[in-house]
């Protein structure tokens, strides 16, 4: 039997393409590979235009817990060659982006080695709301989904957009550090 499948909106083929060839490289990986890993600072941080969940939230993962002085640069999703020197996420051949199960968000949470609990928690809200799979079933889940559809649909500009969703995660993240306390 032969199928094609084509999304309306949110990941393109190539996108899907390179989700399974990770996960058939990587299999069931659910243990870190070795260090964390670690980037120079002020970096360029590639992702597609039109943000919107995981590349939100990756934003706001990145400039907060991985590098503080990243810069976004915004692409269209197809054709884009990366400069030297630019970290891309959440696109088509990334450096980082879905791994196996885990969404780019949870992929960064991953690989730089970042353990709060927290995090965890966020990243299993923006997985389900990105991979429409309910795994996680988080109640905040809907309420940050329509916070974040509103930021969409009312900010046109992707940078207004990621310091927008910013000020969203960051009073997420302290309201799962105020409830452990």
């Amino acid at each position: 039997m032969i199928c094609e499948a084509r999304f309306l909106e949110g990941i393109t083929d190539e996108e899907i393409g390179a989700m399974l060839d990770a996960e058939r490289s990587e299999g069931d990986e659910t243990t870190q590979r070795g260090p964390p890993e670690r980037v120079d600072p002020n970096r360029t941080w590639v992702t597609r235009e039109g943000v919107f969940v995981d590349r939100m939230a990756s934003a706001w993962l990145i400039r907060r817990f991985i590098d503080p002085g990243a810069r976004f640069k915004f692409v269209p999703a197809r054709g884009y060659s990366p400069k030297s020197g630019e970290l891309r996420f959440d696109m088509f051949k990334a450096e980082y982006t879905h791994e196996g199960e885990r969404c780019t968000f949870q992929t960064l949470v991953h690989r730089f080695g970042l353990s709060e609990s927290a995090l965890r928690a966020i990243g299993e809200i923006v997985h389900d709301i990105d991979c429409k799979d309910e795994q996680f079933g988080r109640p905040e889940t809907p309420g940050v989904m329509r916070l974040l559809r509103g930021i969409a649909d009312s900010t046109p500009r992707d940078s207004e957009r990621i310091e927008r969703g910013s000020a969203l995660f960051d009073d997420l993240y302290a309201s799962f550090n105020k409830t452990r306390g």
